[in-house]
């Protein structure tokens, strides 16, 4: 067995699945959410303001495919917006069968 960081052993069970390691998915970060009228959506326009549900300072969910994984706190890293993961989100409950 390879030594690399990329590499998986045998006894940690992904090495049937190492392949897929770096396959890409689409990674989503839900700021907050809201529902509007499809009227309201007719009349969106430049400067136009969609309040939210969540709070100010309320924590960003971070989905892949979807389904949600983790939450965390946005913040600036060397000039780029960068995510904190603050906590892991249990399993959604179809992925629990």
């Amino acid at each position: 067995m390879s030594s690399s960081p990329n590499s998986s052993s045998s006894s940690d069970g992904l090495a049937p699945l190492g392949w897929v390691m770096d396959v890409p998915c689409a990674v989503e970060f839900v700021l907050g959410t809201a529902t509007v009228s499809v009227g309201e959506c007719a009349r969106f326009e430049p400067r136009s303001v969609v309040p939210l549900q969540q709070a100010a300072g309320a924590d960003v969910q971070l989905r892949v495919g979807g389904v949600p994984l983790a939450e965390g706190e946005l913040l600036v890293v060397d000039r780029t917006l960068s995510l904190r993961l603050t906590r892991l989100l249990p399993p959604a409950e179809p992925y629990l069968r």
